[in-house]
């Protein structure tokens, strides 16, 4: 297929790099401060298993100009949330709405703001479960595990686009599936405020269990919402903050798969947090405690948290800084 990628970041160049090697002719569609490396030096990505792959400038289309939407098959969107509104806009200019348009983004609003600005496109939403980090100029590697979910539909996208480096799966439920993500993705401001690798924080017991006390807030809104919710993890969502509370010995051996991370992993907030980039906290903390306003449930952690996130810290703060 003929493929863009509509944010040519950290997961854009990844899910790019893949693509063009199970076939796909990839174009990435970004800013000249990450394409320009990867047009000197090639592309490369590696992951936490040592899988490293290598996909030379010439084996990809790389613009600044969303005039090549105009030929794309498929338009996957992997841009910050800031930039959607913007990124729909060029696509309903140049795409064709016989297009599918998917969304692999964090957050559940871009997949609502791309379906109503491209109301006549087959746009779905999606998930990406792992975390991709640059490592230098032109190189991005991949530091945790699990599998891209994409919502099903026509065409079976899921499996043209899946190969066995790069699964992909289709979910009739795909909200619950990111409202799953979202909860585990609250603890990307954590990480940030921590200063903390992953790895570090998830062996601290004092971490988890405010880790733990922010899932249940959210899964407590989330519940009075009347939003289901799907596990990206091996455990149930319900049961996730029992065992992040756990002692730590008996954690290790119950969430060995938790811990299939690189032990430098930060979460993407935290690099946006230390490069002074803005942050997707609205999309994470702000959307529970919008419809926790809604629903009246309290949400005294996320509110802390956002609030901090907006102070833009540089990290090293204690859970006994952060909780409210």
């Amino acid at each position: 297929m003929k493929v863009v990628i509509a944010g040519a970041g950290s997961i854009g160049c990844y899910c790019g790099a893949l693509l063009t090697g199970a076939g796909h002719d990839v174009t990435l569609l970004g800013r000249a401060r990450i394409l320009d490396p990867i047009r000197d030096k090639g592309l490369t990505v590696t992951d936490f298993s040592g899988r490293r792959r290598h996909v030379a400038a010439t084996e990809l289309t790389l613009t600044e100009d969303a005039r090549c939407l105009s030929n794309a098959e498929l338009v996957v969107v992997t841009v910050k949330a800031g930039a959607t509104t913007q990124v729909a806009a060029e696509i309903a200019h140049f795409t064709p709405t016989s297009t599918p348009v998917v969304s692999w983004q964090n957050g559940m609003e871009n997949a609502r703001i791309l379906r109503a600005v491209l109301a006549n496109h087959d746009v779905r939403a999606g998930m990406v479960p792992f975390n991709v980090v640059p490592t230098e100029p032109a190189s991005f590697h991949r530091a945790t595990s699990g599998e891209i979910v994409v919502e099903s539909g026509p065409g079976a996208l899921g499996k043209k686009l899946g190969s066995p480096d790069f699964s992909v799966i289709e979910s009739d439920d795909i909200e619950a599936v990111q409202w799953g993500k979202l909860v585990i993705n609250l603890n990307n401001a954590l990480n940030a405020l921590s200063g903390l690798t992953l790895k570090e924080q998830l062996l601290d017991r004092t971490w988890r269990c405010l880790m733990a006390d922010q899932m249940t807030e959210a899964l407590a809104v989330l519940k009075s919402a009347g939003h289901p919710v799907a596990s990206t993890t091996p455990l149930p969502a319900w049961m996730t903050p029992h065992i992040l509370r756990l002692p730590t010995l008996i954690f290790t051996q119950i969430a060995a798969r938790m811990l299939t991370i690189d032990p430098s992993a930060r979460t993407s907030m935290a690099y946006d947090l230390m490069a002074g980039r803005p942050t997707e906290i609205d999309s994470l903390q702000g959307e529970i405690t919008r419809l926790g306003a809604q629903t009246g449930v309290p949400t005294p952690i996320c509110s802390q948290v956002r609030a901090l996130i907006a102070q833009a810290p540089k990290g090293g703060m204690s859970p006994e800084q952060i909780k409210p």
